[in-house]
């Protein structure tokens, strides 16, 4: 599912506009970076939480030419789903 059909889904499940509907996922999407941009944990009871964790300086190997590079540390988003979001996937 891509945003566009997430968008018709919202919008026939609400019964809310498809302009609406593109509103409210676009202010929720930027509210969530807004928040794990911050450093803060987001959690949705049954869905899921979404978390910033640290990634470690590692060293890799560039497949082209096999030699070791340096990848960087640097931060990364997390999901770890809900109960009930993981019940519904099984």
């Amino acid at each position: 599912m891509n945003k566009a059909e997430l968008i018709n889904a919202i919008a026939e499940t609400s019964g809310m506009t498809k302009v609406a509907s593109k509103k409210a996922l676009d202010a929720t999407i930027k509210s969530i970076t807004k928040a794990l941009a911050s450093g803060e944990k987001v959690g949705l009871v049954g869905f899921g939480t979404f978390t910033v964790a640290d990634r470690a300086a590692r060293t890799g190997i560039n497949p082209s030419t096999k030699k070791a590079i340096k990848i960087p540390a640097k931060k990364v988003a997390k999901f770890k789903p809900g109960a009930d979001l993981a019940d519904a996937v099984k």
